[in-house]
């Protein structure tokens, strides 16, 4: 077992150095193995995929203890690509430091996290018997991708396996401005929809021999974003929907074209599901009447964690380590808690998001020192409020 606590910053800047852009994984998680393990963790790699078509993706689970309760700290080690790295202060990959800041593609989301929550597990794995319960860590390489050999998969793995976790937090970057200001509680549902609006192509100086779709497609958009789809619930804002693309492909100024294409995306709340959200979108492109074609898929349901004993610990300890009282929020796009919900409850607390996919990702050493003293102060809450 080891003998010394993690640093968070220098475990931080380690992690960093492993280019892991989805799906490469570049040692990330072998650093990650080998450190739990020194702590005494059983750490199981879950591959998935490569096989079926899809790509293979690798997995870890890790857990300290078999003790009830199981407190699981889920993250992904993959991170999106670095864009132009000669627009970089500091090398994107180099894990470098500056002025209080630790640079790289990951620092926020979410190697920094990981790092944080690793070096706090490193505190309480030296005095167990201080420690009513145990440790887990769910960890994926495909967050940022198309996520079907990541958190999905391993979520069936310990279904089938009867793991219980009673209580799951992911660490991706969840405050706005201060480290503190914000936990999530809860997500929206996603789902990306494709509209194809049939036609007859045409003469556009005789459009009585032509039918043309770009109209009717203008008048489905006006109606789906002039209309609401609710005006929000108890934990949630308005669900939304925007249209990302129109494509009609025409090259010619005289031709009235086949068919006219647009592409959405949807965030709903949890008044709505999947199916729901499409028949609110077909009952609005029947009124205006002709062909067209819908295609939805949603990339998970809406979810809440409400009130109680977990959210309570998890503020609580927010409180203790920052001085801040969080927002409970359920703003934001998807995360791997979509999949984990399903059988465990889950909240999300990391680090400042400011520059999260960007030119110069960094965050604040200070923070990360902070949000280990947090993670510590959240599992021992957890812990003994026996959720």
């Amino acid at each position: 077992m080891a003998t010394q606590a993690v640093d968070p910053v220098a475990f931080a800047a380690e992690l960093i150095r492993r280019r892991s852009v989805t799906p490469a994984d570049d040692g990330a998680l072998d650093l990650l193995q080998e450190t739990l393990e020194g702590l005494g963790f059983v750490v199981t790699r879950l591959p998935f995929g490569g096989d079926d078509g899809t790509v293979r993706i690798d997995n870890l689970y890790a857990r300290w203890g078999r003790a009830a309760p199981n407190i699981c700290f889920a993250g992904h080690t993959d991170v999106v690509p670095p864009g132009d790295e000669t627009a970089w202060a500091l090398p994107a990959f180099a894990g470098d430091e500056r002025g209080g800041f630790l640079y790289g593609r990951g620092a926020v989301d979410m190697k920094g996290a990981i790092a944080a929550f690793v070096a706090a597990v490193s505190e309480i794995v030296h005095t167990p018997d201080a420690f009513p319960g145990s440790i887990s860590l769910l960890i994926t390489g495909d967050e940022e991708g198309e996520a079907v050999n990541g958190a999905v998969r391993v979520v069936d793995w310990l279904a089938d396996r009867n793991e219980t976790i009673d209580a799951c937090i992911v660490g991706e970057p969840t405050n706005p401005a201060v480290l503190g200001d914000m936990v999530k509680i809860g997500r929206r549902g996603s789902a990306n929809a494709v509209l194809t609006v049939h036609g007859t192509q045409g003469h556009s100086a005789y459009p009585h021999l032509a039918d043309n779709p770009v109209h009717r497609l203008v008048a489905m958009l006006h109606a789906l974003t002039t209309t609401p789809l609710d005006a929000g619930t108890a934990h949630f804002e308005p669900s939304t929907l925007q249209v990302v693309s129109v494509d009609v492909g025409n090259p010619a100024t005289n031709v009235i074209p086949a068919e006219a294409v647009a592409k959405m995306n949807i965030r709903f709340n949890d008044a709505h599901d999947a199916a729901g959200v499409e028949k609110w979108i077909r009952r609005k492109c029947d009124a205006a009447g002709g062909r067209y074609d819908l295609a939805l898929k949603s990339s998970g349901a809406a979810f809440v964690t409400p009130p109680g004993p977990f959210v309570d610990a998890v503020c609580a300890a927010i409180e203790e380590t920052t001085g801040r009282t969080p927002t409970r929020s359920t703003s934001g796009g998807t995360s791997d808690a979509r999949f984990i919900r399903r059988i465990a409850p889950v909240v999300e607390f990391g680090l400042v998001g400011q520059t999260m996919h960007q030119v110069d990702e960094r965050v604040a050493m200070d923070d990360l020192r902070t949000l280990m003293r947090t993670y510590g102060a959240l599992l021992h809450r957890c812990a003994l409020a026996r959720l």
